[in-house]
């Protein structure tokens, strides 16, 4: 079975991709970035994802049916939503699919690595 040794990032945000990057390397987290959800199914490799950090509006798409089909698809790595719209109900829809963390933007970097952390061991 591979090792779960990159947090995948999806974000349509070519800023945030790169920031967040940053931030995982340097609490020594490997990162694979994707701008859209298509280019995260075409990567496959889930296995190695240590979870998936997923914006909840991608580019006209919603992160959330995202991780329903991933769901769907028999993927299990822990998802961790992001976003800059929060809403009862996107709050409520993001609960309802099974994330491990909901984070609003801008969120602090210690909620990030912590919810990652967190992912890991899960």
């Amino acid at each position: 079975m591979p090792t779960r040794e990159s947090v995948f990032v999806v974000d349509d945000d070519p800023s945030m991709r790169t920031s967040m990057s940053r931030l995982l390397r340097e609490h020594g987290f490997g990162t694979t970035l994707f701008e859209s959800a298509s280019a995260l199914l075409d990567h496959g490799h889930f296995d190695e994802a240590i979870c998936i950090v997923l914006d909840i509006n991608l580019d006209g798409r919603s992160g959330i049916d995202l991780r329903q089909k991933l769901a769907e698809a028999g993927v299990t790595a822990p998802v961790i939503y992001i976003t800059g719209n929060d809403s009862a109900a996107n709050r409520a829809a993001a609960i309802g699919s099974g994330c491990i963390a909901y984070l609003t933007k801008p969120f602090t970097a210690q909620s990030l690595i912590e919810s990652i952390a967190r992912a890991s061991v899960a």
